[in-house]
């Protein structure tokens, strides 16, 4: 980071403690009570944000035949299903991450995920097969691989934080291929799903 960058988070407006108290202060904002479960260090965190991405993962592997199964170009199906066997070995490799820190692998229901699924199930009832369909589809999935990117790129941190390089090596692999996978997805759109489904 350049010592300007540095400057400038240092030198940000800070709001006054008197400003702070009248936001704290204001009715019509929540201060959320954490539940008695609550992380209250950055390795519980971690490992309840990997419970969410395992979820995830896990509801992917399910819904990514039915993209695959919607979708008329070949190559878009051929994509997705190459994505589906990678997700499969990711969820594999979450396991070896749950087994590194000792806890059993499970699954918390993620809403992000739950919701962008079922975004992708309301594209498929709202376009007709064909390109315009095949757009729609890679549209969903991007928003899916951007979460994946964010999810993966701050568990990695996480792990490196708490020192657990060798779950940080194992979800620095899955962020690359998550990357790959939206690059893949953007080349398909701009090369020609979209220009087909303009025509």
């Amino acid at each position: 980071m350049k010592n300007s960058e540095k400057q400038g988070q240092t030198n940000a407006a800070q709001p006054a403690a008197s400003q702070l108290k009248d936001i704290k202060n204001n009715a019509k904002i929540n201060i959320v009570e954490p539940a008695p479960d609550a992380a209250t260090e950055l390795k519980g965190l971690f490992i309840d944000s990997l419970k969410d991405i395992y979820w995830a993962e896990n509801a992917l592997v399910g819904a990514l035949p039915k993209m695959a199964a919607n979708a008329s170009s070949a190559g878009l199906s051929g994509t997705i299903l190459e994505h589906l066997s990678v997700t499969q070995n990711q969820v594999t490799r979450l396991e070896q991450v749950f087994d590194l820190l000792g806890e059993k692998a499970e699954g918390k229901k993620c809403e992000a995920m739950a919701g962008l699924l079922k975004e992708g199930d309301s594209i498929l009832l709202e376009t007709t097969p064909g390109a315009v369909r095949d757009a729609g589809i890679i549209a969903a999935s991007q928003k899916i691989e951007h979460y994946e990117i964010a999810t993966y790129g701050t568990l990695v941190a996480f792990a490196k934080a708490i020192g657990e390089n060798d779950a940080a090596k194992l979800l620095t692999q899955t962020l690359a291929e998550e990357k790959e996978a939206d690059c893949l997805l953007n080349d398909a759109a701009l090369n020609f799903i979209n220009i087909a489904a303009v025509e």
